[in-house]
C-alpha cells in the first residue's frame, strides 16, 4: 500500500493557520512561541515540565469532539502539533477590550504578586473552567497542582478560580462557543498522509495510521519514539540530547483507544493519564490516590500510560501497581504482535524485552476477584508532582480460611527494575493473614531486594518503608465489624 506523504505540519495558533517545512526535531513549542512568534506571555522557569509558568492550551480532536487540555509547552515538540489547535494566554482578552473572566478573578482577588508565574495560573485555571464552571476547591488544587507560585500563597488563586463563573459565563467564551467551528477547522487539516520532516539527520515523522507507524519504525529501528514527551522533553532540555529520528504518535487515534471487557481492560499504548483516570478509577478505585498524584495536570494531560511502560524507569508511577493486578503488555514489530507479563518486559536498569523496531501497543489490566486485597502507596518527598521515592502495590487472595491463596508484591524504587518481592510472596504463601506472618515476611525483604542510596532516600530508609507498607497494608486489610477495609492510599513521608 503506498503512502502519500505531506512535508509539512498545519495547525492553528491563537487564530491564525501555521503551516511549517523547517522544522527541528528538538524545537519546542516554548521557544517557538517566545522566540519565532514573540508570544512571551509563555514563561520559562523550569524547561523540565515541573513548574507550569509555560502552560498553554492544546485542543485536539478524538472521535470528532474537540477537547482543550493545558500542557506544558517547554517540553511539547513542535512537530507534534499537526492538527491541533494552541492557545496562549495572548489569545484570551480582545485587543484594546476587557480583560478575559480568568484574568479579571485574578485581578479581583489580588492572585499575582511578581507575576511571573501568572500566565500558567491564568491558563490553568481557563481550562478547568470551560470544563468545570463550579469547580470545589479540591477540584482546583488537582488542576493547578502542576503550577507553582513563590509569592501568593495559592490562597488568592483559589479565590479567583471559584470568582470566574461570577464575572464571564462560559458559553459565551469563544472557545466554547466557536467550538464546532475550531473542530470542522482542525477536521479540514486531517488528509490522513504521513508527515515526514527533515534530512536523514534530522527527519522527523508522523505516521498515517498504526499500522504505518509499525512499518516506519521497524524500517528505522533506531528511532524515537515520542508520545507524551513528558521523558524525552527532559532529555533535550536538561541533558541536550540529539533524538534524531522521531517519531511522534499522539496523534494516533488508534493508539488512544480504551476497551472494557468482562474481565479486564485495555489501554492502547497512547493513552493518556487523563484519558484514562475514569475508566481506571471505576474498575479500579484503589488507584484513585495514586493517579492524582502523576505530575501535575500539563503532565497527566500529555503523558502516557505506555510510556510510562516504554521508559522502563524504576521509579515510574504505574508498573508496581500494574504488576500487582497481573497486568501484561502486547508488543508489535511489524505485523508481528506477542504478549508477556508485564513483570517480564523489565530486564535490567536500561533494558526491556523489546527488540528493535518492535513497540508498546497496549497493556491489558484483569479485574479483581472477590477474594483479592489490593493497594497501592506511594512515598515521595512532595506529595503533589514528585517522583516517588518507594512505590509498592500489594495484592494477596485469602481462602475461606483467612489463609494467603495467592500473593503478588511489586516495588518501584528497591531495585534496578520495578520487581516483584518473590520470596516474600512465597514466605506469605499458605499461612494466615495475621500479624504473626506479616513479621515472619518482613524479615525477608533483604533477599529481594538491595536498594541503593540517592539523594530521594537512602538504602536504609527504602528498606525501612517496604516493610513498614508490608505491615500497612495488612493493618488497613483487616475485617472490622464485617466490613473489609480496601484502600489505596499514596502516602508522603
Amino acid at each position: 500500500m503506498t503512502i502519500e506523504i505531506r512535508n509539512t505540519i498545519r495547525f492553528l495558533l491563537n487564530h491564525r493557520l501555521v503551516e511549517l517545512a523547517d522544522v527541528s526535531p528538538v524545537q519546542t513549542l516554548l521557544d517557538f512561541l517566545r522566540i519565532d512568534r514573540n508570544l512571551r506571555g509563555t514563561k520559562e522557569g523550569c524547561a523540565e515540565g515541573d513548574c507550569g509558568a509555560c502552560t498553554v492550551l492544546v485542543g485536539r480532536l478524538y472521535d470528532g469532539r474537540l477537547k482543550y487540555e493545558s500542557v506544558n509547552a517547554c517540553i511539547r515538540f513542535v512537530a507534534s502539533l499537526d492538527g491541533c489547535h494552541v492557545v496562549t494566554v495572548e489569545a484570551l482578552a480582545v485587543p484594546n477590550g476587557p480583560l478575559h473572566p480568568v484574568q479579571q478573578a485574578m485581578v479581583d482577588t489580588h492572585a499575582s504578586q511578581c507575576g511571573f508565574c501568572t500566565p500558567g495560573f491564568v491558563m490553568s485555571l481557563y481550562g478547568l473552567w470551560m470544563e468545570n464552571p463550579g469547580p470545589s476547591v479540591q477540584e482546583i488544587e488537582k488542576a493547578l497542582q502542576g503550577n507553582l507560585c513563590r509569592c501568593t500563597g495559592y490562597a488568592a488563586i483559589i479565590r479567583a478560580a471559584q470568582a470566574i463563573s461570577s464575572i464571564g459565563e462560559v458559553g459565551k467564551d469563544p472557545l466554547v462557543a466557536e467550538r464546532e467551528k475550531i473542530a470542522r477547522e482542525l477536521m479540514a487539516l486531517r488528509d490522513g498522509r504521513r508527515v515526514q520532516l527533515g534530512n536523514e539527520d534530522e527527519r522527523v515523522v508522523m505516521p498515517a495510521s498504526l499500522d504505518d507507524f509499525a512499518a516506519v519504525l521497524e524500517a528505522n529501528p533506531q528511532a524515537t519514539i515520542v508520545a507524551g514527551s513528558t521523558d524525552v522533553g527532559l532529555w533535550v532540555t536538561k541533558f541536550m540530547r540529539d533524538i534524531a529520528p522521531v517519531i511522534h504518535l499522539s496523534h494516533l487515534d488508534e493508539l488512544r483507544r480504551i476497551s472494557v471487557g468482562a474481565d479486564a481492560i485495555t489501554l492502547a499504548a497512547g493513552v493518556s493519564y487523563t484519558d484514562a483516570y475514569p475508566v481506571i478509577v471505576r474498575h479500579f478505585p484503589h488507584l484513585r490516590e495514586l493517579w492524582d498524584r502523576i505530575g501535575g495536570a500539563q503532565v497527566r494531560n500529555m503523558g502516557t500510560v505506555g510510556g510510562n511502560i516504554a521508559n522502563g524507569s524504576p521509579i515510574g508511577d504505574t508498573p508496581p501497581a500494574l504488576i500487582a493486578l497481573g497486568a501484561s503488555v502486547t508488543l508489535r514489530k511489524g505485523g508481528r504482535r506477542r504478549t508477556l507479563p508485564l513483570e517480564a518486559f523489565f530486564i535490567a536498569y536500561g533494558r526491556q524485552d523489546r527488540e528493535p523496531g518492535e513497540f508498546v501497543e497496549s497493556v491489558r489490566i484483569p479485574f479483581l476477584g472477590e477474594a483479592d486485597r489490593f493497594a497501592v502507596y506511594k512515598v515521595s518527598k512532595r506529595l503533589d508532582e514528585d517522583i516517588s521515592s518507594v512505590c509498592g502495590a500489594f495484592r494477596v487472595t485469602l481462602d475461606g480460611e483467612g489463609k494467603v491463596a495467592g500473593a503478588t508484591i511489586a516495588f518501584g524504587g528497591m531495585a534496578a527494575t520495578p520487581k516483584r518481592a518473590t520470596n516474600v510472596e512465597a514466605a506469605l504463601k499458605r499461612q494466615r493473614w495475621t500479624s504473626a506472618t506479616i513479621e515472619a515476611a518482613v524479615g525477608i525483604f533483604e533477599e529481594d531486594y538491595t536498594p541503593l542510596t540517592d539523594w530521594r532516600a537512602s538504602a536504609d530508609y527504602r528498606m525501612l518503608v517496604a516493610k513498614n507498607l508490608l505491615r500497612r497494608f495488612h493493618l488497613e486489610t483487616q475485617e472490622t465489624r464485617n466490613v473489609r477495609i480496601d484502600r489505596a492510599v499514596a502516602v508522603v513521608v
